[in-house]
């Protein structure tokens, strides 16, 4: 069966004009197009669609999935195995994490006995440990020392302060987020003030010097672990960040 633009943005909840953009870049060309001009997609680019989706849920730019999907050796089942090892991945995560909010529901509302560490349940060491070594093994002994001195200072926090920070972090991404949903330039002076209090959080538990600000800033949108967090935030979110950060660097740390 063959979908107009129209009847495909209804069946897949992608805009039309989404779907026009798509096929201006040539990420997702239609099957045919009719004598009227009008674009007809058929089974083939419903599947490259929904490829498109599942890695753009995984935090990936157009850019880097218009270069796998170009690959000579892209396999739609492979790449779907892959996708659903991902997912179960986080499902598991994702239902753990439930399950600590609704326990310290009941521990504030219902006083219902909690261990300490169950308030920290479902939370990703092991995912914070690979990223660190990730970062070692890129950038070598300084990030190393960069690293044991965050997690030195991290080690002397009660949960309360750390869930102070936490929260300070989260309205920060906020604020980040409404400036870049505006449009806003990252070398725009409300954007650079917002990067600022992005350093200063930064400093709270290491100190960043103009190299190893970038390289974070760098590891934003490289690292996929990072590059999710911030995308599933608000898509492109991870590279005006990191623009920014650059920006930032370059003029006030050097």
């Amino acid at each position: 069966m063959a979908y107009t633009v129209k009847e495909l943005a209804q069946i897949s909840g992608v805009s039309v004009r989404t779907l026009h953009f798509y096929d201006e870049i040539g990420l997702l060309k239609p099957a045919w197009c009719g004598d009227n001009g009008y674009r007809y997609y058929e089974e083939e680019q419903l599947l490259l669609l929904q490829q498109i989706l599942f890695y753009r849920e995984l935090g990936f730019e157009l850019k880097q999935i218009q270069d796998l999907l170009r690959q000579s050796d892209f396999d739609k089942v492979e790449a779907l195995k892959s996708h659903k090892k991902l997912l179960l991945q986080n499902k598991k995560r994702m239902l753990e994490l439930l399950q600590t909010v609704d326990k310290t529901i009941d521990k504030l509302t219902r006083r219902v006995t909690m261990q300490d560490k169950e308030l920290f349940a479902g939370f990703d060491n092991k995912q914070q440990k690979h990223y660190d070594q990730h970062v070692i093994d890129r950038y070598g002994s300084d990030a190393k020392q960069a690293i044991a001195q965050r997690n030195t200072t991290m080690s002397k926090l009660t949960p309360a302060e750390l869930a102070q920070y936490n929260k300070a972090y989260d309205d920060l991404m906020q604020e980040i987020m409404q400036v870049f949903k505006k449009g806003l330039a990252t070398s725009s002076p409300a954007v650079q003030e917002l990067v600022r209090k992005h350093y200063e959080w930064e400093k709270l538990f290491w100190l960043p010097d103009c190299d190893s600000y970038k390289a974070q800033a760098k590891m934003t949108v490289e690292y996929p672990y990072l590059r999710e967090y911030f995308e599933n935030l608000q898509v492109g979110l991870a590279q005006f960040l990191a623009e920014a950060m650059v920006l930032f660097a370059d003029h006030e740390l050097k």
